[in-house]
């Protein structure tokens, strides 16, 4: 299943800073009804995103009725990312 979106960056200072993307709704009851069959351990849901030229595999955190998706540090590089910057996701579930 593929969802795609356009979202916002926002970031986490807590103990292990991270840069993160938020599902909208509409793709997060997409997610939601294929989550039971493809989730791990404490709902994680592994998935490869596409940003741009960036590809990568990585795993969907449940987080207020949603998933974020995060973003890593060689991907804000090689897509010249930031904090606030709007950026378009094709998630891929079940990776």
């Amino acid at each position: 299943m593929h969802v795609e979106f356009t979202a916002d960056v926002w970031f986490w200072k807590g103990p292990a800073p991270w840069y993160f993307v938020t599902v909208p709704e509409s793709g997060a009851v997409e997610i939601e009804a294929t989550a039971a069959m493809v989730s791990y351990g404490w709902g994680m849901i592994p998935v490869e995103v596409r940003l741009g030229d960036t590809t990568w595999t990585t795993s969907l955190f449940p987080k207020d009725g949603s998933y974020v998706v995060p973003i890593k540090a060689s991907v804000r590089r090689a897509e010249e990312i930031d904090e606030g910057d709007t950026v378009t996701l094709r998630l891929t579930i079940g990776v």
